[in-house]
This record gives structure tokens, C-alpha cells and sequence, in this order.
């Protein structure tokens, strides 16, 4: 049987994040200490543990199938491969940073100015789409330094919670791109290998399902039931059980996080009781 290679970083918090989606996924790893790579034994995978940067090309190359790597990653390299799934995780934006004494009004205001980065090619394609031009000075690592010793005016970066920026006294000025983990895919797999990642995908979509939703179930009076139901339609609707306590029910469905405790405070003011929140391991919709 054939087996699927997925590459994925190989420190990091990326690593971490994949190797606990693969777990969540149900996907078993012999995993051993400073292994190249690991096989399942419940899954026909095999992870290959590469170097961040390497990725994209080893995917468009057909060294590996398919890959979890950052938009921001793909973007870079400009390889020709493709994106299957956005998996929620490792989420980021690259922006244009500079020191806090330097005021800009518009992306125009940076014309001329030397701009350090490890990621020139995105830089330079957001520019010249705004008809901007500057000197680009390449940097491999930590750019943040750049500004105070004297290599450039500013920077373009990866920017998560902005401490980094923070703590070298820099400023976020301008937001270019936005970014999180995704599974990207070679552009020609064979037919057992793309039912094998088709398989990857669905067992990812209900971890990510479950996720963003919540299970909850409480007893209400029956004569809140239709206001309720407006309230809960659930993944089809709610489910109504009668209660042994006359005139009353017990109402399951699903919550989406986004809205979760504003449709908590509503099912209290229409009287609901005994709320229970149940976290949901999968679901398969």
C-alpha cells in the first residue's frame, strides 16, 4: 500500500502544533529522538522532519507529497504547489515595522528608504503593486536589530503578538499579509495518494469542527421551546427530550465559539436551567 510523506517543520512551535494535529487526527508516530522521519502504524503516513525553509521546493519537487507550512512560507518561495487546507493555527501577519520616532501616513512615505527583511520577494510584489520602490537589504534572522544598528530604517517581519517589536522599540506601521499553518499539496499526486490525503483532510475537518463549536444541553419549560429553537438551530436542529418533571424539556445542540457566550446569556434570560458545556473531541459533519 502506498504511504503519504508530509514534511513539516522540524523544531519549532509549528512542529509542535502539526505532530498535535496528526495526534488529534488519531494518527499514531513512532517517533524517536533526532529521527529524520517517523512512520504511523494505524495511517499510511510517514512525516519527514525538514528545515522550514526547504519545504515548498521538496513539495513541488515530489520529494514529499504534501506539507504543513505557513502562507507566508509558500508565498516566499514561489514554488508552483497547492493549497488544500487552512488549518487555523500558527496564525501571524507580516508587516512593515519602524523605529517609534519615525511618523508615516501612507505605504508612500517609505519610498527610498532601506528596508530590512528575510522575505524580499513578498516585500517587493506588495510594493510594486502600490508603486512603491526601496532598497531591500536581506537578512537571514533576526531583522528586529537592524534599525538600531544603522543596516536599515525599518523592517518587514513576521508579527505575532508584537512583543518582539516592542522590546527593540519598534512600531507597527503597515499590515501586508496575513498568514497561519495550512496542509499545501504537490500539484500531481497519484490516485492513491490523493485518496490517501483526501482521507488526512476529512479527519482534519472535524478536529478543526470541533474546535469551533461546543456541545450543550439544559432543561427548559416547554412554552421557551419555540423561542429557543430560533435561538439554537444546532448542525440541523436541536434535540428536545421530554423531561419526567411535567411541562418541561432537555434541549442538546451545538454552539459555535464565536457567538457562544452571547447565546449563553440568552438561553438564561429565556429561563434556561442546568447548563452543561461538553467540549467535542470530533465532528463529522
Amino acid at each position: 500500500m502506498d504511504t503519504l510523506k508530509i514534511a513539516i517543520q522540524k523544531s519549532g512551535r509549528l512542529n509542535e502544533d502539526s505532530l498535535q494535529l496528526l495526534k488529534e487526527c488519531d494518527i499514531s508516530l513512532d517517533n524517536y529522538k533526532d529521527q529524520l522521519s517517523a512512520k504511523s502504524q494505524n495511517f499510511p503516513l510517514e512525516v519527514v522532519y525538514l528545515r522550514n525553509s526547504d519545504i515548498p521546493k521538496y513539495v513541488e519537487d515530489q520529494i514529499v507529497d504534501c506539507a504543513i507550512i505557513g502562507e507566508n512560507t509558500a508565498k516566499e518561495s514561489q514554488v508552483s504547489i497547492k493549497k488544500v487546507i487552512n488549518l487555523g493555527f500558527a496564525r501571524c501577519r507580516m508587516s512593515l515595522a519602524f523605529p517609534k520616532s519615525i511618523n508615516l501616513n501612507s505605504i508612500d512615505d517609505i519610498e527610498g528608504m532601506k528596508i530590512a527583511t528575510s522575505y524580499p520577494y513578498t516585500l517587493k510584489e506588495y510594493l510594486n503593486s502600490q508603486g512603491v520602490s526601496v532598497n531591500i537589504h536581506l537578512i537571514n534572522g533576526s531583522v528586529e536589530i537592524a534599525p538600531a544598528l544603522g543596516l536599515a530604517d525599518g523592517i518587514f517581519d513576521i508579527v505575532s503578538s508584537g512583543s518582539t517589536l516592542f522590546k527593540n522599540n519598534l512600531r507597527e506601521q503597515f499590515s501586508i499579509l496575513k498568514s497561519e499553518a495550512c496542509i499545501y499539496s504537490s500539484q500531481v499526486l497519484s490516485k492513491e495518494k490523493q485518496e490517501i490525503l483526501d482521507k488526512l483532510v476529512f479527519r482534519t475537518k472535524s478536529v478543526l469542527a470541533s474546535k469551533n463549536n461546543k456541545y450543550v444541553l439544559f432543561n427548559t419549560p416547554n412554552e421557551k421551546i419555540p423561542e429557543i429553537i430560533n435561538l439554537l438551530p444546532g448542525i440541523k436542529s436541536p434535540t428536545i427530550l421530554p423531561l419526567y418533571k411535567k411541562d418541561w424539556s432537555s434541549i442538546h445542540s451545538v454552539i459555535n465559539e464565536s457567538k457562544f457566550w452571547e447565546i449563553i446569556d440568552e438561553l438564561r434570560a429565556l429561563g434556561a436551567e442546568g447548563i452543561l458545556i461538553i467540549p467535542i473531541e470530533k465532528m463529522i459533519l
